[in-house]
């Protein structure tokens, strides 16, 4: 298994410049993971997508997966490393899987990312850090998310939480909690 970084924070925290940085000094050919999909229909979603595009060096390659990351993932070489941004689009990409399919989905890509030699940088948004969402879907989203990343952060090297224009090594300053049994 390759190193495996967490990037995680609110939204407009600097997360993806971060995993940039990391992609970028890691030295390796990169691949962008783009768990977005371009909609020409929503404006400010492509200008988002534009900002992220503009910020990436020429020589990465960038892969649009919405859905299918675990099969990407297991196709990298060791030599290189891998840029998912961000794990909540894709979480929400799948929010119509039933629960026996979500499980399936994530235990199939938890056992992917410690099989995988090549480094990983994962960003992924926090959610649940105010009032629960007062809509079914918005919970589930929100439940999913949160489990997910606290699964992956288990299994990371490093886990890094952005805010406040700071990146702060949550490997290095916390106390690692037990894995969750729900």
């Amino acid at each position: 298994m390759g190193q495996v970084i967490l990037i995680t924070g609110p939204a407009r925290s600097g997360k993806s410049e971060w995993a940039e940085t990391w992609a970028r000094e890691s030295g390796k050919t990169v691949i962008y993971v783009a768990t977005a999909t371009n909609n020409p229909d929503d404006a400010e979603w492509q200008e988002r997508i534009q900002q992220h595009q503009n910020r990436r060096p020429q020589d990465w390659v960038t892969l649009e997966v919405p859905t299918t990351l675990s099969i990407t993932l297991a196709d990298t070489k060791a030599n290189s490393c891998v840029l998912v941004d961000s794990l909540g689009t894709w979480v929400a990409n799948l929010l119509e899987q039933d629960e026996v399919s979500w499980a399936s989905t994530v235990a199939e890509f938890l056992v992917t990312v410690q099989l995988v030699a090549a480094d990983m940088v994962f960003v992924a948004e926090e959610t649940g850090w105010g009032i629960v969402p007062a809509y079914p879907l918005g919970r589930k989203f929100r439940d999913r998310l949160g489990a997910l990343v606290r699964q992956l952060g288990g299994m990371c090297d490093s886990v890094y939480l952005v805010t406040g224009g700071y990146a702060l090594n949550l490997t290095a300053l916390g106390t690692r909690l037990p894995d969750s049994t729900d």
